[in-house]
């Protein structure tokens, strides 16, 4: 078992004003999944990207949009979203908070 603070988790700079924290990963011994938690500034973004793997985000606070290829979709905090492999993507902080969301995939995915 593990149990580990957000912020005591391995820290990456995902773009500007866009932090990423690697809460687990195989490292902790996990086969299958990571799990990501990410703090975006207001204002910013992720990257608009794509990859051939799906991932499942659930938007803990805060509010935004997901931009897609074909436009944009609003989201708030309790949201639960899917993004499908091979869809481009990018999250915005709309609010005037943090937004915060966790984000899972698989670790075939990670790098």
């Amino acid at each position: 078992m593990l149990k580990r603070r957000y912020d005591e988790a391995r820290l990456e700079r995902y773009g500007q004003g866009v932090k990423l924290y690697w809460l687990v990963d195989e490292r902790d011994g996990a086969e299958n999944f990571s799990m990501r938690l990410f703090e975006v500034e207001p204002q910013s973004s992720t990257p608009f990207h794509t990859h051939p793997w799906e991932h499942e985000v659930f938007i803990i606070e805060g509010e935004g949009t997901v931009r897609l290829e074909d436009g944009e979709v609003p989201f708030s905090s309790g949201d639960a979203i899917f993004i499908k492999p091979n869809e481009k993507h990018q999250f915005t902080n709309k609010g005037d908070k943090v937004l915060k969301m966790i984000c899972v995939i698989p670790l075939k995915g990670k790098r």
